[in-house]
């Protein structure tokens, strides 16, 4: 348990029986009236965001969300299978909980997961990471870097615009957040 005086951003808090993330929060003293919290929260599993008030001082429940560094192993059908890089123990994370980030995953690669009470959570990948463009159509001569771009599809199977000189066979770095072409690596 917390007092609303003592939220923080990335806090996760359990409203409900429903896990909701802090990403802003705004302590509040109006010249009439008591104090109050203005708070923006994003539940962890769906990512709705809401705005909540509370009154100061008010307790709320903190959940505790275990982020452990893993390594990605295999794809298990619909589901993915990463290992604790401290203790070797395995968990298999549900396909749905993956989401996007699916897109940009390799084997042997880290990731962040994040558990509640054995419960897969979210998968947070590196802002940035570096995949083969396994095929896209040629460029033409004289295509430059500020004349468009063009599909390409890359290790994963994700499909990533890229500039119009990039061929197949090229290493590109590609945000995880976005899916947008960042340069060659």
């Amino acid at each position: 348990m917390a007092t609303t005086n003592e939220l923080k951003n990335g806090l996760v808090l359990n409203l409900d029986g429903e896990l909701w993330s802090v990403v802003e929060f705004q302590h509040v003293k109006p010249g009439k009236g008591g104090a109050f919290v203005r708070t923006t929260l994003k539940n962890v599993l769906s990512g709705k965001v809401v705005d909540k008030t509370f009154n100061a001082g008010t307790k709320v429940e903190t959940a505790t969300v275990d982020k452990r560094t893993m390594q990605y192993l295999y794809a298990d059908g619909e589901d993915y299978v990463f290992m604790d890089l401290e203790t070797f123990d395995q968990i298999t994370v549900p396909g749905g909980t993956v989401g996007e980030a699916a897109n940009y995953l390799l084997p042997e690669a880290e990731a962040t997961v994040a558990t509640h009470e054995e419960v897969p959570l979210y998968v947070e990948l590196p802002t940035s990471v570096v995949l083969e463009v396994t095929y896209t159509e040629p460029g033409l001569q004289g295509d430059r870097s500020t004349g468009g771009n063009k599909p390409a599809t890359v290790e994963t199977g994700a499909t990533v615009q890229v500039p119009l000189f990039i061929t197949t066979g090229e290493k590109i770095k590609v945000d995880t957040r976005d899916g947008r072409y960042l340069g060659r690596s």
